[in-house]
């Protein structure tokens, strides 16, 4: 029998292997070098040990074959912690630094473990490695016993850095020469790392983005200041005057293939100039242009970081910054700048506030109408004082001016400025009830306008807190298949809050998710993946999601579904199996590995990562069942 034949000696070349791949990895060039170096470095010194180990004969004992798969697992959890902070936006890892540091600690931590588990007196090896082993042991032992601090400089300009308005020069210099951000070529790479970032998480307008956008500003800045004759000079932009730059494709509309003025983003993370996917829904448009994806709500997200990039790259390209049309109406002469009749509009709310029952009816009607036409009605029926109003006609006993009641709600709310007044209005417990006991027309507007209040984000809490939800699992279980379509919408823009998760998973929401999944038949396949996939990211939500058998639906998605689908497929796949070995063996079992590997090589960038990480676990679990 030969070496290789030997089952311990494969474990053996698997460690020799990930430690030559650790040390193949690049030069750490960001704020989190001498994490990266130390740990890099440690983990080279035990290349001796299995290098020698690969030539020997002799078969090793369960006791040291424990140790080394232990081992095995935490050289690959390096690796992937080494590449992490190799990869990206420089900025973003220094934002991210005591974290990196804790992990960094972790990881060290499962080294030190499992050299403890293995007994070096029973190893072949020369005295000469032994020794080397047991120095590098005691250099990871003093390790875990301290958690190595960040550049606490660093992390001091940093702070000070997003508190200011226009941080001080000699510090943002300290910051460019720390994360190697000091020439403007340093600065172009980080936009476009940035940039990276913000298309691959769907265009998320998160905090972290807007502080990186920001910072990256301040250090074009400084840079630019210390250094006027580079190319990002006045010198140079004279130069653009008779060249025009080309428009990088992420910063032009995909509908008018514009540079982008105000990028926002729709429900399948595509991102459009507001005023060209504004006219494409309001022609009665269902769908995201691009990917021809059913829109799962049509509500718009300003994408602030894609908006400050554009600036950005506006000025270092010397060409004037785009500027947002104004508001039409503001330039209209007449009452207010509306078309609208503001003496038929006052008619109605004296109706609404003194009539009978038939007169309140109609004029509950005539507002639902008006304020369905344009956005001059929406504001000036708002101005006029009709919302009150119509929050107490939420309570009448006739059904059909309740109808009309939320149907005009749902259409003022549209106007962001709407949005307050109804919520102050009082209106959410009005609108759930409702949502629990109205018409089922009525059932399913108050179904979209809970969505169209829940954009804002603290008005997810309050409508959470008034029972909304189950009520809208109700209708996603009983209702048309339009009034499934709004309650799941609802459903997907409230669980985005972490405390609705738990309520949507306690009301019951994941066994009807499950139905709709597997059947594909009642079109609602994507907003079923769609609130899985965001449910899956809480404990509460992956626990009852394992308990439906998910694996074999979610594997045939991922093998027949379209991209978006196949996408948030492989997320809840990874939620699923993260930490869960018996979720890793069934999906193994059932032939994950295949369509996975076809999703990786194929999928949208999300899906790619997703499937890799999930295909990194099969890949350690196949690696340790072949021992």
């Amino acid at each position: 029998m030969g070496p290789m034949d030997n089952p311990s000696n494969v474990l053996v070349s698997l460690l020799a292997e990930a430690i030559r791949d650790i040390s193949g990895l690049p030069e750490c060039r960001n704020a989190a070098r001498k994490l990266y170096s130390n740990l890099a470095r440690r983990v080279k010194l035990l290349s001796p040990l299995f290098e020698e180990l690969k030539d020997s004969d002799e078969e090793l004992g369960d006791e040291v074959v424990g140790g080394l798969q232990l081992l095995i697992i935490a050289l690959n959890s390096a690796k992937g912690l080494l590449q992490s902070v190799n990869e990206g936006s420089k900025i973003f890892q220094a934002l991210q630094l005591e974290t990196t540091a804790r992990r960094f600690h972790q990881v060290t931590e499962q080294i030190e473990e499992s050299l403890c588990q293995i007994p070096y007196d029973q190893l072949d090896i020369s005295e000469e490695v032994r020794e080397q082993t047991e120095l590098v042991h005691a250099q990871f032992r003093r390790a875990k016993g301290r958690m190595e601090s960040p550049d606490s400089q660093l992390v001091i300009d940093l702070a000070i850095a997003q508190k200011e308005k226009d941080p001080n020069f000699v510090i943002l210099k300290r910051l460019s020469e720390k994360l190697q951000l000091a020439t403007v070529n340093d600065l172009k790479q980080e936009s476009l790392a940035i940039h990276d970032m913000v298309i691959s998480s769907g265009g998320a307008p998160e905090d972290s983005f807007a502080m990186m956008s920001f910072l990256l500003k301040k250090l074009n800045d400084s840079v630019v200041l210390e250094n006027p004759d580079t190319d990002a000079s006045k010198g140079d932009k004279g130069l653009f005057k008779h060249r025009s730059p080309v428009i990088p494709d992420d910063f032009r509309c995909p509908i008018s293939l514009e540079l982008m003025k105000d990028p926002v983003i729709v429900s399948t993370g595509q991102t459009y100039e507001r005023s060209c996917i504004q006219k494409w829904l309001d022609a009665g448009h269902k769908t995201c242009p691009k990917t021809q994806q059913t829109l799962l709500h049509t509500g718009l997200t300003p994408n602030y970081v894609l908006k400050s990039l554009i600036a950005l790259w506006c000025e270092s390209n010397g060409i004037a910054l785009p500027q947002k049309l104004g508001n039409c109406r503001n330039n209209k002469s007449g009452t207010g700048g509306s078309d609208c009749d503001r003496a038929a509009i006052n008619v109605l709310l004296h109706k609404l506030a003194n009539g009978n029952s038939e007169e309140q009816r109609a004029a509950a009607g005539e507002l639902r109408l008006l304020s369905k036409r344009n956005a001059d009605n929406r504001v000036c029926i708002a101005d006029a004082g009709a919302i009150p109003l119509l929050v107490e006609l939420l309570s009448s006993p006739d059904s059909r001016t309740q109808e009309h009641a939320v149907t005009a709600l749902l259409n003022l709310s549209i106007n962001e400025g709407n949005k307050g007044t109804i919520v102050n209005a009082g209106a959410i417990p009005d609108i759930v009830d409702v949502l629990k006991s109205g018409s089922m027309e009525a059932r399913e507007n108050a179904a979209a306008t809970l969505f169209s209040l829940s954009v804002v984000d603290e008005n997810k809490v309050a409508i959470g807190a008034a029972g909304a939800i189950p009520a809208l699992i109700d209708l996603l279980c009983q209702g048309t298949p339009r009034g499934k379509k709004d309650a799941a919408t609802a459903i997907f823009n409230l669980s985005i809050y972490q405390g609705n998760k738990v309520r949507a998973v306690r009301a019951g929401i994941v066994p009807p998710l499950m139905r709709l999944l597997k059947d594909a038949g009642c079109g609602m396949v994507d907003e079923a993946l769609a609130i899985l996939a965001i449910l899956a990211s809480h404990q509460e939500g992956k626990s009852a999601i394992s308990q439906s058998e998910p694996i074999p639906v979610l594997i045939e998605v991922i093998r027949t579904g379209s991209p978006r689908n196949r996408e948030n497929a492989a997320a809840v796949l990874w939620s699923l199996c993260a930490g869960d070995g018996q979720c890793l063996n069934i999906a193994r079992e059932l032939g994950a590995a295949e369509v996975l590997k076809e999703l990786s090589e194929n999928g949208t960038d999300r899906a790619k990562r997703k499937a890799g990480s999930v295909l990194e676990l099969l890949q350690r679990i196949e690696a340790v069942v072949d021992l």
